[in-house]
């Protein structure tokens, strides 16, 4: 959500103002006059825990992987 539209201008002696508002979970749009130039947006807050063994068996590696590619491969024919 669009909290406070700032002009790029004014960027400068509002930064600390502004990180407050952004760090409250809202979005401040930068713009050099009426074009839109940047967004400051609060950090995503959602990382997600890591379970090892979540996929198993779901990904496999082919016994060849590391074989060299044929010459038709790096030729662009066939």
């Amino acid at each position: 959500m669009i909290r406070e539209t700032v002009d790029v201008r004014q960027l400068a002696e509002r930064l600390s103002e502004l990180l407050l508002v952004v760090a409250d979970g809202n979005e401040v749009m930068l713009v050099q006059g009426e074009k839109p130039v940047a967004r400051l947006l609060p950090p995503e807050q959602t990382i997600a825990e890591r379970v090892p063994g979540l996929h198993r068996g779901e990904i496999w590696m082919s016994d060849d992987f590391d074989a060299p590619l044929p010459d038709s491969f790096w030729s662009g024919e066939g």
